[in-house]
């Protein structure tokens, strides 16, 4: 008798470690670990009693961001770029280095496709040589300007090659086709999420990205700049859902991706400045200016996969989401007097 309980404990053990990792205490890289995602990554995870490990070179990351955490003997700051090689003992990495708006991306364009390919050559080389499970935050610009819509994983995309958004949009569709190789000839444990628009808290001041940029504009009551007729559409997904969507794809065996993680609730741009003046109160004006080359028209994500095989779906709308973005920004600017 004390021989099969020992056995069934054994067996409840093992059941817990091949289904979830999240009942296990883990030491976990994170890539740009102090930038918008990789702190609200970090948050999550030192919440769930991980160690973590956040590795940085702040380009576009901040220290700001992860101050909260420094106190803590579970988080540990790395200062090192992701493009050079590194050695480290851990049981999960989450590649998510890589500046992530045009104004970031474009302005070393070389520095962005190195940091997406051989950011994740070296993720992966680490992945193989300590048996880690190994995460890549992709995006939804690998879909380009999307001749489908909604965009389902399945759609290979209409990227231009040679254009200004190219080291971003082919660093990330390389990145991918890395992973899906590594995992094949290596068998390397992997997972890819595409992220479509996120916002929310820590976002960079000067990123250029639209949410962030609207809100400032409003609170600062400078006119608001809208590109092309604003027509265009984006689905913007609050940063809580996202990391709980990261979280539940690392932490399942079922699927590898890449899946979809974002909002399907579609807005045109010209909604989302309205929404942004009425909540902030501001008297900012809207302006027009001429649309940036290969800017998509359509951005909307099918989440098909992510609800079937995560059981997620966000659940913040874009005014619950809105709400703490601009209190951020508010408090931000307040502190630096602008």
């Amino acid at each position: 008798m004390h021989f099969k309980f020992f056995i069934s404990i054994n067996v409840i053990k093992v059941w817990i470690t091949e289904t979830t990792n999240r009942f296990i205490f883990m030491r976990i890289l994170i890539t740009g670990g102090a930038g918008f995602l990789g702190s609200h990554l970090s948050k999550r995870l030192l919440n769930e009693g991980h160690q973590v490990i956040c590795m940085d070179n702040f380009f576009t990351g901040h220290k700001r961001n992860i101050i909260p955490y420094m106190e803590n003997s579970n988080f540990e700051l790395m200062r090192h770029d992701v493009t050079d090689p590194f050695k480290i003992e851990v049981d999960q990495i989450y590649n998510l280095a890589c500046p992530a708006s045009p104004i970031h991306y474009q302005h070393n364009p070389i520095k962005t496709i190195k940091t997406s390919v051989m950011g994740a050559i070296n993720c992966l080389g680490l992945a193989k040589r300590i048996n880690a499970r190994v995460f890549q935050a992709s995006t939804s610009e690998v879909y380009g300007d999307p001749s489908v819509h909604p965009q389902p994983e399945g759609y290979w995309g209409n990227v231009n090659p040679i254009g200004i958004r190219s080291c971003y949009d082919e660093g990330k569709r390389c990145a991918e086709t890395l992973f899906m190789d590594y995992h094949r000839q290596n068998a390397v444990d992997i997972r890819i999420a595409r992220v479509f628009n996120t916002y929310g808290p820590n976002m960079c001041q000067q990123d250029g990205r639209v949410v962030s940029n609207f809100i400032i504009q409003a609170l600062q009551g400078h006119d608001i700049t809208v590109y092309g007729d604003g027509q265009q559409t984006r689905s913007f997904c609050y940063c809580d859902d996202l990391i709980e969507g990261f979280i539940r794809l690392m932490n399942q065996d079922t699927v590898k991706g890449p899946i979809n993680i974002g909002n399907p609730d579609e807005f045109t741009i010209l909604e989302l400045a309205k929404k942004v003046i009425d909540m902030t109160g501001s008297r900012s004006k809207i302006i027009n200016k001429p649309l940036p080359a290969d800017d998509p028209r359509q951005r909307q994500p099918d989440i098909t996969q992510a609800k079937e095989f995560l059981g997620w779906e966000p659940e913040v709308s874009l005014e619950q989401g809105l709400k703490p973005t601009i209190e951020y920004f508010d408090q931000l600017l307040s502190e630096s007097g602008a």
